[in-house]
């Protein structure tokens, strides 16, 4: 589930929900959203959250496509 993932690389960052929307320019009741499975980002959302924790895009996909 991309929230979870979300959360746990989040919190490997060692960022709030706040700080991580701050540098995603997006609003925190919308991380905290999409952490809880409420939601779905635009690839350019996704792409500015991955890049706000300092991760690849690709690195979540995979993560993603082995918790399926």
């Amino acid at each position: 589930m991309l929230g979870v993932e979300l959360k746990r690389a989040r919190l490997k960052a060692g960022l709030t929900q706040e700080e991580l929307a701050f540098k995603a320019n997006v609003h925190r009741t919308y991380v905290s959203m999409l952490e809880r499975g409420k939601g779905s980002p635009t690839l350019d959302t996704l792409m500015n959250l991955c890049s706000a924790m300092g991760i690849k895009a690709s690195d979540l996909v995979r993560r993603l496509e082995k918790a399926r």
